[in-house]
């Protein structure tokens, strides 16, 4: 007969070492229902918790103990008032790598040192370009230069309510946008009787004008817009094109000046050539062609906020850059292949060259310009070659007054540094 005991079958049978970390743990819920991975070392994976094989028989009075306390173990449980489930689940045990738990300490460390905002002690890995880049810099100097800062030129016209400071950077990059649509194209094959020195001479004329009636710089440079832009709308006679430049410079003269100059001294300026009906019936037609713009983005406007750009600046490069650029607009092919921003930037690029002021490009006037000195040299080398032959020329309004004491005679001034040699 046998006489071991049956246990229920709801009640699985526990290890008593089992028994010992369950009251080690407490309450604490399964390993399946809080989501943990318990990693053991050297330990076989048990595929199921609820039940375990007995040690197999080894004597009489072995036996009978081994009956008494599992008589005893549900007793002990129903005390303790410990439910099971009737069902006991599966629960899988994943256990790891020493080399797994070490890369998942470090992970773990990792990502509390960027909550807590510390700095990780892990060297910093070079690759193998940007040793050879910084091995490069350091040969050619650039790795000690200091780098230059952007200078804020801006920053002392805070109270003045005339320099507008809080849109001056806005009004400037509508002026870049807009100054393609008025730029002037090569109308000069359209013209049938005029041409380049022509237009050079009323161009040398108008400035000639322009000084002894001592109008603002801005008047100038719209003047030459003016006469530009009305020349590629429509054919003009060689007779007409006196009366063009008189008009466009009276035109100029009301838009910028406080005090304008009369009609009758424009026709006094031009010995009578033109009627007082003349010369405003040419100044309406010239608005009607223009569609009255006016407002346009001249080089003058480009040329004064690139010279502040130049800091520190000085009277001396500003009369340069002032003598270079009004001799450039008197050129026709300089006038059509460069736009007002690029003619004004060249033109400071050009002077700071011609007076050897170094350094001759900086960040600051990059930034202010938006323009590298590969994108000037072109237009600059043009500028400081037709510098070099105003003297031979006959045309001499430009150089005579830039020649003046109140202009430093700029024009006099032998160049320091030729841009050619660059």
């Amino acid at each position: 007969m046998d006489s071991r005991i049956v246990l229920p079958s709801h009640l699985p049978i526990k290890d008593p070492e089992e028994q010992k970390h369950k009251k080690d743990g407490g309450n604490r819920k399964p390993l399946q229902e809080i989501g943990n991975m318990v990693n053991f070392h050297n330990v076989p994976i048990i595929k199921s918790l609820g039940a375990l094989s007995l040690v197999p028989d080894g004597g009489v009075a072995d036996k009978k103990m081994k009956e008494e306390e599992l008589v005893k173990e549900p007793e002990a449980r129903a005390q303790k008032k410990v439910t099971y489930n009737p069902n006991p689940e599966t629960v899988i045990i994943i256990i790891s790598s020493d080399e797994e738990e070490e890369a998942d300490d470090k992970r773990q460390m990792k990502k509390k040192r960027v909550l807590s905002g510390k700095k990780t002690s892990r060297k910093k890995k070079y690759s193998l370009t940007s040793v050879l880049t910084a091995r490069s810099k350091a040969a050619c100097g650039l790795a000690t230069r200091p780098r230059e800062q952007v200078v804020n030129i801006d920053a002392a016209d805070a109270d003045n309510e005339l320099a507008v400071v809080e849109y001056v950077e806005e009004i400037y990059k509508f002026y870049r946008t807009t100054e393609d649509e008025y730029r002037v194209f090569d109308y000069m094959p359209l013209q049938s009787h005029i041409n380049e020195k022509m237009r050079m001479i009323l161009i040398d004329w108008l400035v000639e004008v322009h000084n002894k009636f001592e109008l603002l710089p801005e008047t100038l440079y719209l003047t030459i817009d003016l006469v530009d832009r009305y020349l590629s709308t429509k054919i003009v006679s060689r007779k007409e094109l006196q009366l063009v430049g008189i008009s466009s410079m009276l035109l100029a003269c009301k838009y910028e000046e406080i005090w304008a100059p009369e009609v009758n001294d424009f026709m006094s300026i031009s010995d009578n050539a033109y009627t007082h009906k003349q010369i405003l019936a040419m100044e309406k037609e010239i608005l009607l062609k223009l569609e009255w713009n006016l407002t346009v983005a001249t080089p003058y406007v480009f040329l004064v906020r690139f010279i502040k750009a130049t800091v520190p600046t000085d009277k001396e490069m500003e009369h340069m850059a002032f003598y270079l650029a009004e001799n450039g607009l008197m050129q026709y092919q300089l006038v059509v292949s460069y736009c007002p921003s690029l003619i004004a930037a060249a033109s400071v690029y050009a002077a700071l060259h011609y007076l050897g002021r170094t350094p001759v490009w900086t960040d600051t006037l990059k930034h202010y310009t938006d323009y590298s000195e590969e994108q000037l040299k072109e237009c600059a080398k043009m500028l400081i070659k037709f510098q070099m032959t105003a003297k031979e020329n006959k045309m001499k309004g430009v150089l005579r007054k830039f020649s003046s004491s109140d202009r430093g005679a700029v024009a006099l001034l032998p160049p320091a540094m030729h841009l050619n040699e660059q």
